[in-house]
């Protein structure tokens, strides 16, 4: 999907006049933003997603991606990167994700049976744990998508 059509239809859920009343901008300027910025009727006006992009292509800093997901109460995860050597054996793949779901437990199992409470000292442990179990769960998947393993992905 476009920005432009990821706008409009965030725009349409409240309309655009109420979008541009509490950002006090112009209606016309929001209904800009929600067709492609080539188009004669947008002006060239870039819209906000495409900005945060170019800002993120100038910079490959993804700081204010982070902190959009953060305020969406979200997160953020990068793809992993593939290369030619990305043929991975199925088996260890699946283990490292139960490794780090173990760990994730552990930590947890700690924190608990000490004085049944997590303190933010443990809670930081298991923020690392769990971020470590997405990393690994998101490369296994990754690799699932592209073809990592199938017989027919090697050469």
């Amino acid at each position: 999907m476009d920005s432009y059509e990821v706008l409009k239809q965030a725009v349409t859920n409240v309309g655009a006049k109420s979008v541009a009343a509490d950002m006090a901008l112009s209606t016309s300027l929001i209904y800009k933003w929600c067709e492609p910025s080539d188009s004669p009727s947008s002006g060239g006006a870039e819209n906000p997603l495409d900005r945060i992009a170019k800002i993120y292509n100038l910079t490959e800093d993804t700081g204010p991606i982070q902190w959009l997901c953060e305020h969406a109460d979200g997160f953020f995860v990068k793809n992993p990167t593939t290369t030619e050597d990305h043929h991975l054996a199925l088996l260890p793949a699946t283990q490292k994700i139960l490794k780090e779901f173990s760990e994730l437990l552990n930590a947890v199992s700690r924190s608990a049976e000490r004085d049944g409470e997590i303190d933010i000292k443990e809670a930081e442990r298991i923020r690392r744990e769990w971020e470590d179990l997405k990393r690994a769960a998101e490369k296994f998947v990754f690799a699932c998508e592209t073809g990592c393993y199938r017989s027919d992905a090697r050469s």
